[in-house]
């Protein structure tokens, strides 16, 4: 929960400083403001999956929105803001959020939260409503050639995506099933690690182990701190 009680906390202050930085009322003013709302709201959604896709409560997403929306009709000189949430409970979401880490080389964590926002007051009134949408994606491809005897040379491609655009990962870790033991790619002699730059990363490694079964698990932490996963089974390098 840390990291969402600090991302509610400066998201709060900004608020904070904006609501009551107001000399009379001024529409340039209340444009920071509900602008600020809707940046406020992602955050709160990011630091929520972020904290769900390692492990966390899925009830988090509910709750931290629910101190939210009490925190932003608190502070604003300009009338009384009201801010109403309701989270995607559409198929594949359920409460908010989607975690799906596949073993078709595909993993997924996601949370969509429609929101509805008014200010009214002597001067002003304002309506808004909007989505948020916060996703991260991995697509895992995994190819391996015999080198000699059992030893296989395995090329691991990862692709990150933010809400469906190419983004830059905090960490990519490569795994791989040594007969029923998952072993990092790292840890092995032969090993290197290409960072594109672009969202796409290159793992290369080397093992002795018997069979055509090779199965590997990519895991990736974006920038955001939100985790997610993709397994899938490698093929041969034509």
């Amino acid at each position: 929960m840390l990291v969402v009680s600090l991302v509610l906390l400066s998201t709060q202050l900004y608020i904070l400083e904006v609501g009551r930085s107001l000399d009379g009322i001024q529409l340039t003013r209340v444009g920071d403001f509900v602008l600020a709302l809707k940046l406020g709201s992602k955050h709160v959604i990011t630091g929520s999956l972020a904290n769900i896709s390692v492990g966390g409560e899925g009830s988090t997403l509910y709750a931290n929105l629910e101190r939210w929306a009490a925190f932003t009709g608190d502070f604003y000189q300009a009338g009384q803001p009201v801010l109403t949430f309701a989270l995607e409970n559409r198929s594949p979401y359920t409460n908010g959020t989607r975690v799906s880490w596949g073993t078709d080389g595909f993993g997924v964590s996601s949370a969509c939260v429609d929101i509805n926002f008014s200010l009214s007051g002597r001067e002003v009134n304002v309506q808004s409503s909007y989505a948020v949408n916060v996703t991260t994606s991995l697509v895992q491809i995994g190819t391996y050639r015999t080198l000699q005897g059992d030893v296989k040379q395995i090329n691991v491609t990862c692709n990150v995506f933010n809400e469906g655009k190419a983004a830059l990962a905090e960490s990519v870790t490569v795994l791989y099933d040594y007969y029923g033991v998952w072993r990092r790619a790292d840890a092995e002699s032969v090993y290197s690690f290409v960072d594109y730059g672009n969202g796409t990363y290159l793992v290369s490694f080397e093992v002795d182990m018997a069979g055509e079964n090779v199965v590997v698990s990519t895991q990736v932490h974006d920038l955001r701190e939100i985790y997610v996963e993709a397994t899938s089974t490698c093929t041969p390098a034509e």
